[in-house]
């Protein structure tokens, strides 16, 4: 209950504009700016960086340029050309080819051919500079949007695309068989966002549970499954699911957030496990960073113990 309650608040204090305006005026000042636990940068400069940082250790990456819900037709048209100077960018600085992206930041809210053009456009120069594409996976509003659209461009030849599934809505079990049917990549998450009891478990218990039955199936028959999770317990379940499976460590990865649980990372790393960190830059950073704040209690007191540094 305590988790539903933290991402309802967490949630509702994401669309104050107010609170927006002056975080962005602290949140990346400096190198000590609060969010910079949690987002590279506002730059694809310092997110190259950040990249570069994260394989010296040992560990791959996926750059996100933060950004959701856009209004106007004009401004999923940025976005998707913003991605587009993107993608040589990364190519040039020589990291690791792999991106994600939210489809309401290309236009989903205005109509699914809207952003269906503009994830093709992103696909099709991915595919021709080898990257690997990832749509995450938003509210339950949109999920079969964004399956759709994922199917749709995944017949078309797009086979360099992947999806996240949710443990915490209830529908994600039959999302993932239709997922596996098709062929493309899955990523598994818990799910950050707030959700009503008619389509989402409402406590831990429940989308923990639901977490382990998804990876039963997903480990196993899945396309290099991603396992995102920064839970210990979690981890130990898909490790003993991998083994009872025969599954190397090189058939599946860990994916965990930038500034999370680095310990973790490193010390799955140190075992011979892929772990990719998932690394968000970008101006609209304020969402992220307050969904962040939402999952874990732990993110808020080193927020809290920033701003005390700061002044």
């Amino acid at each position: 209950m305590i988790d539903a309650l933290s991402k309802a608040m967490f949630g509702a204090l994401a669309g104050s504009g107010a609170l927006k305006a002056m975080a962005s005026r602290y949140g990346m000042r400096g190198r000590r700016g609060f969010a910079r636990r949690f987002v590279a940068g506002e730059t694809i400069d310092e997110a190259i960086a950040a990249a570069r940082a994260v394989e010296a250790q040992g560990l791959v990456q996926t750059l996100d340029l933060l950004g959701e819900s856009v209004a106007t037709v004009e401004a999923a048209g940025a976005a998707t050309n913003a991605y587009l100077a993107m993608l040589p960018r990364i190519a040039a600085a020589g990291i690791g080819r792999n991106i994600s992206i939210k489809l309401t930041q290309l236009g989903l809210d205005l109509s699914l051919d809207d952003a269906g053009g503009n994830l093709r456009r992103i696909l099709t120069l991915a595919r021709e500079q080898g990257f690997f594409v990832r749509v995450d996976m938003e509210s339950s509003a949109y999920v079969d949007a964004t399956l759709t659209l994922v199917e749709q461009v995944w017949r078309e030849g797009h086979t360099n695309v992947g999806v996240v599934l949710q443990s915490a809505l209830k529908r994600s079990e039959a999302d993932l068989d239709r997922v596996l049917a098709l062929g493309a990549r899955v990523r598994l998450v818990k799910g950050a966002y707030k959700e009503p009891a008619s389509v989402a478990y409402q406590s831990k218990a429940e989308v923990d549970a639901a977490y382990v039955r998804l990876l039963e199936r997903l480990l196993p028959h899945g396309q290099f499954p991603a396992i995102a999770t920064h839970d210990p317990l979690m981890i130990a379940h898909a490790r003993r699911i991998a083994a009872a499976a025969g599954l190397a460590a090189s058939a599946f990865e860990y994916q965990m957030l930038y500034g999370v649980r680095r310990d973790l990372q490193a010390s799955l790393a140190r075992e011979g496990f892929g772990v990719r960190v998932y690394i968000p830059y970008g101006r609209e950073w304020f969402p992220y960073f307050m969904r962040r704040l939402g999952e874990r209690p732990a993110n808020v007191a080193f927020v809290l113990k920033s701003l005390v540094r700061e002044g």
